[in-house]
């Protein structure tokens, strides 16, 4: 007899099985890069209502919307995307604070557009971009976040369980921080070890998390 018990949540993600991935990861709380980032926001007054509005932040490779729902929560206007569209019916079905300050894209990675932002959020989206593609992402992103606007998100290294499937991107260290030229980093952890994911389940990890901060153009180029 088989064994129809429900497999890790990376194993999902490997495999791209986003319907049950998402099923494992339901009710999970914001990633902690997000959190980061919208506490260094907080800190220096954003978002201000008061002013000019709710400021944007896109929610890239966005799922079911953990984060998103934290975006609203706190007060952003959110563009989310994502690639599957399991996901983002998952999104429209979640008791949403602020509804109308949300904007849903079904979008895959390659030739992505994004509107200038104040925050551009990447929670653990960008290895599944494949590697052809990376470069033009990586710099649409940067485009899009406007001087003194955050990125927050993970890298994933090359010794990562993942870096062997051919359609991932990873970076080495030296590479992940070649990508961070142009932002001052207020966050930058390298993790790798043969821990647990999400979910406590077994997986060799090597990532970057990231929260960074987009200089404006000329400063330290």
């Amino acid at each position: 007899m088989s064994d129809q018990s429900p497999k890790p949540a990376h194993v999902y993600a490997a495999q791209r099985d986003w319907p049950n991935y998402f099923n494992r990861v339901a009710g999970k709380p914001p990633r902690e890069t997000l959190v980061r980032a919208l506490d260094a926001f907080e800190a220096q007054g954003e978002p201000d209502v008061s002013s000019k509005g709710p400021p944007l932040a896109v929610d890239l490779g966005c799922g079911e919307g953990r984060d998103t729902v934290e975006l609203l929560r706190q007060g952003w206007r959110v563009v989310a995307i994502d690639g599957h569209p399991d996901a983002l019916r998952r999104l429209r079905e979640r008791e949403l604070p602020h509804p109308d300050r949300l904007e849903i894209r079904h979008e895959p990675f390659e030739g992505l557009v994004l509107p200038r932002a104040r925050f551009v959020n990447a929670s653990f989206s960008l290895p599944f971009c494949p590697p052809e593609h990376f470069a033009e992402l990586w710099e649409t992103i940067v485009d899009a976040i406007e001087p003194g606007g955050r990125f927050a998100g993970q890298l994933f290294g090359d010794r990562d369980d993942w870096a062997e499937i051919p359609d991932r991107s990873h970076q080495t260290r030296a590479e992940a921080e070649a990508l961070l030229t142009g932002f001052d980093i207020e966050h930058f952890h390298e993790e790798e070890d043969d821990g647990k994911d999400a979910l406590d389940n077994p997986k060799h990890w090597h990532r970057f998390d990231v929260v960074a901060v987009k200089r404006p153009r000329g400063i330290g180029e």
